[in-house]
């Protein structure tokens, strides 16, 4: 029988309940904490739910108190996810030595260099992991999972996405990392994380995978914002390599470019509506 997550604290929040959890991870290896957002309609049963994959420096916490998107998940009738950005706690040597790989840096994927493959291997933790924790031991409906995020966590969220397509069924970014093997943080985390031998980060960069798609595998449209006044947009994120291979696949992208925004939380607020509403239409609330 499976231990259900320790309830750290909750929070009524717009008639719904916001919640942090704690729980011993057998694909971490350690304890990892989430936030889960439950709108009011799961008082009568399961709803649909969203991922959202947080960037680099974040934390559970962080989507839940700065994007402000409870109040229409409450509407909508939309259950939340936040789990962390990494492992907390491994005390690996380098785990701490900047801020864009490491700790709070995982980048969404199984690690499989030493030392970080014992306890980084985040794509197995939520996918296989932290979904059927949550959806088991809450009212969701593990058939109707969407999937978000911004920056590193846009990242995760395409990628998980492509390559988890029968698990999640709506996807969205903020301001996505889009070729991490094209840019200086997605270089960093690959050759860490996965090794020198560049073949292998294939299977983690969203343009590549799309790229490689025979059929659009989500028909019903992904939805990007990207503010133009993101310091990080020309150097690391390169949204229009991503635009080129949905085009390729015949992938309906809807990539919104937005003058004077940037890369921060203010932006993501600005246009949360419009992603919870996607997701919505996609999960056939």
């Amino acid at each position: 029988m499976k231990t259900p997550p320790e309830l750290l604290n909750e929070h009524a929040c717009f008639g719904g309940i916001q919640r942090f959890y704690q729980h011993d991870s057998r694909e971490i290896g350690l304890p990892m904490r989430f936030s889960v957002f439950l709108p009011p309609q799961a008082a009568q049963g399961p709803v649909p739910a969203l991922v959202y994959l947080a960037g680099l420096t974040c934390n559970e916490e962080t989507f839940m108190m700065k994007a402000g998107a409870q109040r229409l998940a409450a509407e909508l009738g939309l259950a939340l996810i936040a789990p962390d950005t990494s492992p907390r706690g491994a005390n690996l040597h380098g785990e701490s030595d900047s801020w864009d790989f490491g700790l709070a840096a995982g980048f969404y994927l199984d690690a499989t260099e030493a030392p970080w493959s014992t306890h980084y291997r985040m794509e197995s933790y939520i996918t296989a992991e932290l979904l059927p924790l949550v959806t088991a031991a809450l009212p969701m409906d593990s058939s109707r999972i969407g999937i978000f995020g911004h920056s590193m966590g846009g990242h995760g969220a395409l990628t998980l996405a492509l390559r988890h397509p029968g698990l999640f069924r709506s996807v969205s970014a903020f301001a996505p990392i889009c070729s991490p093997s094209q840019c200086d943080w997605g270089r960093k985390a690959f050759g860490g994380y996965l090794g020198a031998d560049e073949s292998g980060w294939r299977a983690h960069d969203a343009t590549v995978l799309m790229g490689d798609m025979a059929r659009a595998p989500y028909p019903g449209g992904i939805l990007i914002d990207q503010g133009l006044a993101d310091k990080f947009l020309a150097g690391q994120l390169h949204p229009a390599l991503f635009e080129a291979a949905c085009a390729s696949a015949r992938q309906p992208l809807l990539l919104r470019r937005h003058a004077g925004y940037d890369h921060g939380y203010y932006f993501i607020a600005t246009f949360m509506a419009d992603h919870l509403a996607h997701h919505w239409r996609e999960l056939g609330a």
